[in-house]
């Protein structure tokens, strides 16, 4: 009778559990290439992928595990699946005739609902994750968390929800209006950004300087202490801070507040880049966010003029990021992309190769860099066992032409599953 029960019990822990010595179900990959992000390069690559994570990257036949799903992507190369750490997801525009981008007014859930055309246009780009700096309404929390339940495909987030800005409008007696994220003086400063780590945003962001869309001012809005009081209390939390400024004050400010990173910056001095590798603070430039606005002038209304200055702040641009560049300040990938930017990601890496970085060093800034940036280089921007199965296949050499990345993206495979198969 106990012989019997025993064998009744192992028999239900066999459904349950899986046979004694079963191994999980996996899926293994098959490149002509694979570049790791770690400073390898496999020919003949094999990637075993077992859940959501890579259990192994090898090489040769002879490597590929008995009894798994094979997915031959031969002679594609494999390169990390990419990051895009400035971008503004839930600005969509349905291109209703009449209307502009800007002049666009959607509710929260239709705008939710609808931007899902930003996030597979993304995922096409080989972006398989974004830091989203920017949204309104608690649109950016609620694609996160549908995507991140399966709810909704699309790159995997991490936001900041309202960013943090000075008074803008004349106050109207007798009138109240709700302005979320105005914060004026360090105590507002706290209570604002207590409020957005109490919505649940993983980032913080603050606007320290004037500057968005065709306005390339750059004027100083929050003072040093003010951005300390917000690094402050989000590192308290265990959160992090991301700073806007378009001109190079609010760039130094920023970073002697102790923000992890300093978005657009141009006119930046050697003394504050020197600030930053020491701090190892991070310079996301988003060079190509003003060509995106100069190529689609007409669906903005963008007159001459307004070209004119977009023109002149990509020069100013570009000259802080070739100074970056030759002082080995970090540098990651970020497009600020809005509205019909989507699917023009990762053009950003033309201008750091332009500024003179590698094909292979442009690459890492959308990889390990990126990763390091979001605190997630364990997880994510390499190929390797133990991290998330992010994966992009592309036609051709990365590491000798980074249009290859730009422009010829075939396969995406993100937390393990294909979300893109264009072969």
């Amino acid at each position: 009778m106990k012989k019997l029960y025993y064998a009744l019990v192992i028999a239900v822990a066999s459904l349950v559990f899986g046979s004694p010595g079963a191994r999980a179900q996996t899926t293994t990959l098959r490149f002509g290439k694979l570049i790791t992000g770690q400073g390898d390069v496999i020919a003949d690559a094999v990637v075993v992928i077992e859940g959501n994570k890579i259990s192994k990257v090898s090489s040769g036949e002879k490597s590929i595990p008995p009894n798994t799903t094979l997915i031959d992507l031969r002679p594609l190369c494999a390169i990390p699946g990419l990051i895009d750490v400035h971008t503004h997801i839930t600005y969509y525009w349905d291109k209703t005739s009449g209307t502009n981008p800007w002049g666009s007014r959607l509710d929260p859930v239709t705008t939710v609902f609808l931007a899902q055309e930003n996030a597979l246009k993304t995922l096409k780009t080989g972006v398989t994750t974004i830091r989203d700096l920017g949204s309104s309404g608690g649109t950016d929390i609620a694609m996160r968390d549908l995507i991140n339940r399966g709810a909704m495909k699309g790159p995997r987030m991490f936001v900041a929800g309202n960013g943090l800005h000075i008074s803008r409008a004349r106050v109207t007696p007798g009138v109240s209006t709700v302005d979320p994220g105005r914060a004026d003086g360090v105590d507002e400063v706290i209570k604002v950004v207590r409020q957005e780590l109490g919505a649940g945003v993983d980032w913080i962001k603050i606007y320290g300087s004037t500057g968005s869309a065709q306005n390339v001012t750059g004027f100083q809005t929050f003072t040093q202490e003010e951005m300390a009081a917000a690094v402050t209390i989000a590192h308290l939390a265990g959160k992090r801070v991301a700073i806007h400024s378009y001109g190079p004050d609010g760039c130094k400010a920023a970073v002697l507040a102790g923000a992890e990173s300093v978005e657009h910056a141009t006119d930046v001095d050697k003394a504050t880049f020197e600030e930053m590798i020491k701090r190892g603070t991070y310079y996301v430039p988003t060079v190509d966010h003003n060509r995106y606005y100069i190529d689609h002038r007409d669906e903005y209304g963008y007159t001459d003029q307004i070209v004119k200055g977009l023109n002149d702040y990509i020069d100013r641009n570009f000259k802080s990021l070739q100074l970056a560049i030759k002082m080995k300040v970090k540098i990651a990938m970020g497009s600020d992309a809005v509205f019909t930017g989507f699917g023009e990601n990762t053009r950003e890496l033309r201008w750091f190769v332009k500024a003179g970085m590698t094909p292979q060093q442009a690459l890492q800034t959308a990889t390990v860099n990126a990763a390091e940036l979001l605190g997630k280089k364990n997880e994510l921007g390499a190929i390797a066992p133990g991290f998330l199965a992010d994966i992009v296949a592309v036609d051709g050499n990365p590491a000798e032409n980074i249009d290859v990345v730009i422009d010829k993206v075939r396969w995406v495979m993100k937390d393990g599953k294909v979300v893109v198969d264009e072969r």
